[in-house]
């Protein structure tokens, strides 16, 4: 699904340039669960824009599903944004005065569904997230951080893309609320056969994916498979 070939990004101009990413390299299988972990200043954070195409490499490839969307135009990358990756972040920038499923079918407006399609597909996705219909009707500021989340996730859903992209998931959540979402990911992975990508600084949340890739001043220093992946519904169990 996607394969990135020395993938450099640079910033500045004359002397005064800064290498965010170093000659980057990996793929991502279709149905995998990848965390790519580091620290503050690591690259992450670019590596992150430019896998959600919302930003390109200086040099370098970056495939999606087959095409190189290395150099893009804005337009040609929103539309592939669109029809491909669902963004989960740690801020929900969900709208506080909307309902749940309306939040979620806000989507599927900008993206021409017709709209007697637009609630059931809305609805379809929130079960997926786990979050039950009698919250469909709450607005968005009526429910907890972990619900708001999954409603977040339900919304990248939504347009059923190829890849889900989460930045920092759990960021603003505390220990129990993260291994909710945590869990329903790993749910979304294992059932549902998602591609999902988890940014994190946080080892003990880059723990939960089967696959840990690690960053260090725009440079991997690791990338391993996790053999025994944190079980996020489990541990959540034992806070009840």
């Amino acid at each position: 699904m996607i394969e990135l070939e020395n993938i450099t990004k640079t910033y500045g101009l004359g002397a005064e340039i800064y290498t965010a990413l170093h000659a980057i390299s990996f793929s991502i299988k279709e149905g995998e669960f990848v965390a790519i972990m580091g620290p503050s200043g690591s690259g992450k954070s670019t590596l992150m824009h430019i896998l959600g195409c919302l930003d390109t490499p200086t040099t370098g490839t970056y495939h999606l599903n087959g095409k190189d969307v290395s150099a893009m135009t804005d337009n040609e990358l929103a539309q592939i944004r669109g029809d491909n990756i669902g963004f989960v972040f740690q801020a929900f920038n969900l709208l506080p005065r909307t309902t749940v499923l309306r939040n979620v079918m806000l989507p599927l407006v900008y993206a021409r569904v017709p709209v007697h399609e637009r609630a059931d597909r809305a609805a379809q996705a929130l079960l997926s997230a786990g979050l039950t219909e009698e919250y469909f009707g709450h607005l968005s500021n009526q429910i907890s951080g972990g619900q708001i989340q999954r409603v977040a996730i339900a919304r990248a859903l939504v347009n059923d893309p190829a890849l889900i992209l989460a930045d920092e998931p759990t960021g603003n959540l505390d220990s129990k609320t993260s291994l909710i979402v945590l869990g329903t990911l790993q749910q979304l992975n294992r059932e549902y056969g998602r591609t999902i990508i988890l940014i994190t600084h946080e080892p003990d949340i880059a723990e939960h994916a089967a696959r840990i890739i690690r960053l260090k001043d725009g440079t991997i220093i690791s990338d391993e498979k996790n053999a025994s992946p944190r079980d996020a519904a489990r541990e959540a169990a034992l806070y009840a």
